[in-house]
């Protein structure tokens, strides 16, 4: 059906396509490296948090309690949430087959941010490997798993590393498609 049109029109239909997905990924990029960048900027915000107990706005009131000081609590809030943001970019832009790795510090943060954030803890980071252990038995023999797959691949087919990790690369379509990978 395509081979019916004129060959300027199939050019130009191309054309479109390949500037349409340039211009996607080029915003996308665009976003990343501007969040990447802005990175001293956000962890600086916690300056502009009042140094007291409480701290009101129109949208909300913030009790530190046992931190004694909102500014201080932030500062440890984004102490802990700048490192989540820059590995959710990581492990959402990366192609590597060990990028599952990744959820290990993922679910760190994660913990610690919750942690940080309930008032009522008073040792945050003593007992955090006992819930690390779930996510981390879960993943580690699953990265030895691919990795033994692909040294058997290695030693029966013949191919090199790098063959067989573009092989085992997921290639999902966009940011959702990585998502729905996993749900």
């Amino acid at each position: 059906m395509d081979k019916l049109k004129p060959k300027w029109k199939r050019k130009s239909e191309n054309s479109l396509k390949t500037d349409r997905s340039i211009s996607r990924s080029a915003v996308t990029g665009t976003i990343i490296g501007t969040l990447i960048a802005s990175t001293p900027i956000l962890f600086s915000l916690h300056e502009s948090v009042p140094d007291e107990k409480i701290w009101s706005t129109f949208l909300f009131t913030y009790d530190s309690s046992l931190w004694e000081s909102a500014q201080y609590a932030m500062w440890v809030f984004t102490g802990k949430f700048i490192p989540l943001m820059l590995l959710f970019i990581w492990f959402f832009t990366n192609r590597n087959w060990w990028y599952h790795a990744l959820l290990v510090p993922i679910a760190m943060y994660i913990f610690q941010i919750i942690v940080t954030l309930s008032a009522d803890v008073k040792y945050f980071d003593e007992f955090q490997i006992v819930y690390m252990l779930p996510i981390m038995a879960i993943v580690i023999p699953s990265i030895y798993l691919i990795r033994a797959k692909m040294f058997n691949k290695i030693n029966d087919a013949g191919k090199t590393m790098q063959e067989l990790e573009e092989e085992f690369m997921i290639k999902p379509k966009g940011l959702w498609g990585k998502v729905k990978q996993y749900f």
